[in-house]
């Protein structure tokens, strides 16, 4: 048999072997360091970007600190045109994707008070926050049930928890957002819903709060690092068959369940 023939089935067969995951809204931050924690445990990395020249300088940057296996790809998760396109590329190249990280959000001006944010900038919120991610995970459906064990991990907040926000308690209580919040309660929502969906099926559908972690998105305020966000998403991502679907963790609960209230 040609040796280029055997490089090509063997080339062939470690693609089959080796898993494959989409993180929208990778170039930076914890998207980012999502993207280099996973590829370092041997996952093949879609790096999401709505601008692709800057998911390729993000690629670029990993390839030289030796992280081999990521790709950029551009997708814009409020265009149908680049969603359909990021995943014909997906499947043209994999033929099949085994982690979707819905992590693409924005926050929106602020404050936002409910009595007169504009109506447009929370449709705007939702669009990305919420009908993105419903979206990107209609696209790639087809995709992930030919996975052996599908994963999709959709990135909340604890802003998202109404139980919380209504416990004057809560060390956040103070911190409401008509847009953000909201759209992100709403995911939670969803994820409900599409996880009983998918119950009988080997998926794991979960929402998962990174914590308030020191980003651009908050100007570097919150107090976690992109590290342990990353960590805290990826530890339930990469869970086994027996592991929880339809959950909501948070990396701000201070507990080794990490579970928060809806």
């Amino acid at each position: 048999m040609s040796p280029y023939l055997i490089d090509g089935i063997l080339h062939y067969q470690l693609k089959q072997k080796m898993k494959t995951a989409l993180i929208t809204g990778a170039n930076r931050s914890i998207g980012l360091e999502t993207a280099k924690q996973l590829s370092a445990k041997g996952v093949f990395i879609y790096l999401g970007s709505r601008n692709l020249e800057n998911g390729e300088k993000a690629v670029k940057t990993l390839h030289e600190q030796g992280f081999q296996n990521i790709k950029a790809i551009e997708i814009d998760v409020t265009n149908p045109e680049s969603i359909s396109k990021a995943k014909n590329m997906v499947e043209n190249e994999q033929g099949k994707l085994d982690i979707l990280i819905n992590n693409a959000g924005i926050l929106g001006n602020t404050p936002q008070q409910a009595s007169d944010f504009s109506i447009q900038e929370i449709q705007t919120i939702f669009d990305t926050n919420f009908f993105g991610v419903i979206s990107v995970t209609q696209a790639f459906l087809d995709l992930l049930k030919k996975s052996d064990s599908p994963r999709i991990s959709n990135i909340t907040s604890g802003l998202g928890s109404l139980t919380l926000h209504s416990d004057p308690s809560w060390k956040y209580y103070n911190i409401k957002t008509a847009g953000y919040g909201t759209s992100k309660a709403a995911l939670n929502a969803y994820t409900i819903v599409l996880a009983y969906e998918l119950k009988d099926l080997p998926f794991k559908v979960n929402v998962i709060d990174p914590g308030y972690t020191a980003t651009d998105f908050n100007a570097h305020s919150g107090p976690g690092s992109v590290e342990s966000a990353a960590s805290f998403i990826i530890k339930h991502t990469l869970t086994n068959d027996q592991a929880p679907t339809g959950q909501y963790y948070s990396n701000d609960i201070e507990d080794e369940t990490g579970i928060s209230p809806w």
